[in-house]
């Protein structure tokens, strides 16, 4: 079977997830030429503003302000996410289809169960991938170089810091795509954690102060497991502020 092949894939696990983690980086990888794409796990059916149509449209929209190639929901029930065979396998088949040198993924520890239960999930399902005897199906067996956890809600010590000055605007505009969950005087329904003017208030002081760090005007954190390798010590760090 013909394989697709995409550069980067962000895993979210509800739609406006990867936006709001990894937003400029996604944007910024595209503009750079790179073929990005998302997944989104659930359809956020459970959330307590927006319908299943809403948010897909919404998402699609999202997707488009950040130049990704595609989306795709895989379906899994939202507030149930499970490390299940069958969820595995969805996964599985997704990286072994698309084949991505780069996966991002919510980071381990946060304030939402989902994104918890999904970046364990993810961080498996990776793995396993790239072993041939497992879940064996119509694509072939691979394993993307690096997950890259990004952060929601709960603060991590980052790995690393990306400069998304150029692209705020573009990560801004696809958090505000999703016009059901975020604020929106025009949108009617009951005010959620998500859904107050201090929310993207919040992200903004977050990419400002992560930028601050780094000498930039904004910044996303980025965390991974493994050692970097830099060949290139002084064009990688002689710009950074100290």
């Amino acid at each position: 079977m013909i394989q697709e092949q995409l550069d980067v894939l962000a895993f979210g696990p509800h739609p406006d997830d990867v936006e709001l983690g990894c937003g400029g980086t996604l944007a910024k990888l595209a503009g750079m030429g790179y073929a990005t794409g998302i997944i989104d796990l659930t359809r956020g059916e459970m959330g307590t503003r927006g319908t299943v149509a809403e948010r897909e449209r919404e998402a699609a929209d999202a997707a488009q302000i950040l130049g990704a190639r595609l989306r795709e929901n895989l379906a899994i029930p939202d507030a149930d996410i499970r490390n299940t065979p069958e969820n595995r396998r969805k996964l599985i088949d997704a990286v072994r289809k698309y084949r991505p040198a780069l996966v991002f993924a919510p980071n381990h520890d946060d304030r939402h169960p989902d994104h918890r239960h999904a970046a364990q999930l993810i961080t498996e399902a990776c793995f396993y991938a790239g072993v041939e005897k497992i879940a064996p199906g119509p694509y072939d067996a691979f394993r993307p170089r690096r997950v890259i956890y990004y952060m929601i809600t709960y603060e991590f010590e980052p790995s690393f810091l990306v400069d998304i000055s150029a692209q705020y605007p573009q990560k801004l505009a696809a958090i505000k795509a999703h016009r059901s969950q975020f604020y929106n005087p025009a949108y009617p329904g009951r005010e959620t954690f998500i859904s107050s003017p201090e929310y993207l208030e919040a992200v903004e002081f977050r990419m400002r102060h992560y930028g601050w760090k780094a000498g930039v005007k904004y910044a996303e954190p980025l965390r991974v497991r493994e050692a970097i390798l830099l060949d290139d010590l002084f064009t990688a760090l002689a710009g950074n502020k100290m």
